[in-house]
């Protein structure tokens, strides 16, 4: 990881953002980050038809968590550290199904991540 960048943020993703051409279309580089799991959440999928967004995955069904309230859900994925410029540039590439919220991860670290709305 670059040590000039000033990871401030953390970020989980359980989809596209995991995805080395995603990240390189995001945000201009590939995201250094560590496996984790969100606790008390479910996973759906919801259809994109934003063309940039699917142009940028190459998917048309992506991946979208609602909280379940069950202790025992848990959403396999990725913790990245990133800017806040960064964090900017994935609320741009998410759709507007997603909102951004904290959420803790089962490593006990706090993270924003992007579920239903």
């Amino acid at each position: 990881m670059s040590s000039e960048l000033n990871q401030d943020e953390r970020l989980f993703s359980y989809g596209t953002l995991q995805q080395e051409n995603v990240q390189l279309a995001t945000f201009g580089r590939l995201l250094s980050g560590a496996p984790d799991a969100l606790v008390g959440f479910k996973q759906e999928l919801v259809e994109i038809t934003d063309s940039d967004v699917l142009a940028k995955s190459g998917e048309r069904f992506h991946p979208i968590v609602v909280r379940s309230g069950d202790e025992d859900d848990r959403v396999a994925g990725t913790v990245f550290e990133i800017t806040p410029e960064e964090l900017a540039a994935a609320d741009a590439y998410e759709v507007s199904d997603y909102e951004r919220v904290s959420a803790q991860l089962a490593s006990g670290l706090t993270a924003w991540v992007y579920v239903k709305r």
